[in-house]
């Protein structure tokens, strides 16, 4: 009995070990990468870490979004070195999604390299109110109506949707490309979370309804989605389904007076409990939506 089970242990180690170098011989997810948009000649997606942002190479120059440094103290530089492994081409222009320091921080490298920032008005106001020192000021600004930039043959369309994960959130899009750069208010395949903190939950129906109704085909989240995969229509319509029902089944909870222990307690979306992030990012969701809700904020 006692030669059965020490050979059996014998083979559980065998085994144990056999899975521990398979493994091992995974390479690990490199801090930064970039990738070129599948289907385009010159737009690229730079990753560091979880946050994303787009840049678009043309023949006067590069167009930058979002520098995604915040806490990376070299994340600026590195993100303008990868920049510099697709083309010698000038930095005109930085472009910030919103006034976010997980997104905007960090962009001295861009500022350095020449590169003008651009931003929504109100992003603007905000950022020269606070004075981050890590956060390179907004050079031009952008107004309600939006704005266009053009650069060597490639356009760039600036949209101001209104309210939605911020007050100060611009939608990207590339009219030739089909392509739209949207950070935070639309989440590719994941629940969103911490975000909630300053969302605006029936404005954001709009600003994604709009966003939605816009001609393109490939979303760039601010955030990889599973597998690092870009979004499509159907991922707006289904995050918009999200909120939809978020914000019906707090209603009736908060209706009922059980805002906020109970209601944050009693609060499930189990139709979304599938999604990455769920767990982690449903009491961020029943928070806002309580407060909406069941204080009217």
């Amino acid at each position: 009995m006692l030669r059965n089970s020490v050979s059996s242990l014998g083979a559980a180690l065998l085994v144990l070990a056999a899975v521990s170098a398979s493994y091992a011989q995974v390479p690990a997810r490199p801090a930064i990468a970039t990738t070129k948009v599948p289907g385009t000649d010159n737009v690229y997606v730079f990753r560091n870490g979880g946050h994303q942002s787009m840049f678009v190479v043309t023949s006067e120059g590069v167009i930058a979004t979002d520098p995604i440094a915040y806490g990376r103290p070299t994340g600026g530089k590195a993100y303008v070195d990868e920049i510099r492994k697709v083309t010698d081409k000038p930095i005109r222009y930085l472009v910030y999604s919103h006034h976010h320091y997980d997104h905007i921080a960090g962009g001295r490298a861009f500022k350095d390299a020449g590169a003008t920032v651009v931003a929504h008005r109100k992003a603007k106001e905000r950022l020269d109110v606070l004075a981050d020192p890590h956060t390179v000021p907004v050079d031009e600004v952008v107004g309600d109506e939006g704005r266009v930039i053009r650069l060597g043959g490639t356009i760039l369309e600036l949209s101001y949707k209104g309210l939605g994960h911020s007050d100060t959130s611009l939608v990207m899009r590339l009219p030739q490309e089909r392509i739209v750069f949207v950070v935070d208010t639309i989440p590719v395949g994941t629940v969103p979370g911490r975000g909630m903190i300053d969302f605006h939950p029936l404005e954001a129906e709009k600003f994604i309804a709009d966003v939605i109704a816009m001609d393109w085909a490939t979303l760039i989240p601010g955030h990889p989605g599973p597998g690092d995969r870009l979004g499509t229509k159907k991922d707006a319509e289904d995050q918009l389904q999200l909120l939809r029902d978020a914000s019906a089944e707090m209603k009736v909870l908060a209706r009922d007076g059980k805002c906020w222990d109970q209601g944050e307690k009693e609060f499930k979306l189990e139709k979304y409990a599938g999604w990455p992030g769920y767990a982690a990012g449903l009491p961020f969701i029943a928070r806002r939506y309580c407060g909406l809700w069941g204080r009217g904020t």
